[in-house]
């Protein structure tokens, strides 16, 4: 199970060797870097540290750029834990130079680590038979065209809405004077108990919440341009932050 940090550009279509067209949504994903690897014996579950989407410096915390300097990483934006993750990493690892010293120093097995920085070190699981170890870069080269991916993201934002457009109202009459239009109709009860119940479908703020859209598929893998060509479309509006996961 693979997973990466990337940006959304837009949606396109790509043709098979057939000539089918077929519509992909378009991921770059830069480079990520493993920040931290959990361990249930320590942590209480496992997972890996995948830190993604540079950004200025001055726009982190100094405690978030301590912890990126850890792991030799640029001010990243985004970091996101994966569990049940096997990464496919580059031949050979990474090189000395950007893997701390922290990493390479081996650990007592019985040993805690009190600081944050060596809490996160460790190694990983890989699917090419080599320990990931903090430092390590993460490419779009860990997936394949025709693996099933899972995505996932902020959908985009609707604002306030009214039933019809949330949830799909069917509208009152328009003739005959009536003025029930686009109004939600009863939503309680009557004397008794003489309140609405909890849970009841609304006017609302739209959209804005995390979804994973299941059953996609990697159509094309770019590796010099670092782009991912997934079929169909996936949450989030442009330019926003998606994680994507193999599905299974």
């Amino acid at each position: 199970m693979s997973a990466i940090l990337g940006k959304k550009l837009g949606m396109t279509r790509v043709f098979d060797d057939e000539g089918t067209a077929i519509p992909v949504t378009v991921i770059e994903a830069e480079p990520n870097r493993v920040t931290a690897i959990r361990r249930a014996e320590r942590d209480g579950y496992d997972a890996i540290q995948l830190a993604g989407e540079p950004a200025p410096e001055k726009n982190l915390t100094k405690a978030e750029l301590g912890h990126l300097k850890k792991a030799n990483a640029g001010a990243m934006r985004t970091v996101v834990e994966f569990r049940d993750v096997e990464i496919k990493t580059p031949e050979g690892g990474g090189s000395e130079e950007e893997t701390p010293k922290e990493v390479d120093a081996p650990a007592d097995a019985g040993e805690e680590k009190a600081s944050a920085g060596e809490d996160a070190g460790g190694e990983g699981a890989s699917s090419n038979g080599e320990a990931v170890k903090v430092g390590d870069e993460v490419k779009v080269t860990s997936f394949e065209p025709g693996e099933a991916v899972k995505v996932s993201a902020i959908t985009i934002g609707k604002g306030f809405q009214g039933t019809v457009r949330r949830h799909g109202f069917s509208r009152g009459p328009v003739t005959h004077g009536s003025h029930n239009v686009r109004a939600p109709g009863s939503v309680g009860a009557s004397a008794d108990p003489a309140r609405v119940f909890p849970g009841q479908r609304m006017p609302g703020r739209m959209g804005a919440r995390r979804a994973t859209q299941l059953g996609s598929r990697i159509v094309e893998v770019d590796a010099e341009r670092n782009l991912l060509l997934i079929r169909g479309s996936v949450p989030g509006p442009r330019n926003a932050m998606v994680e994507v996961r193999s599905a299974g």
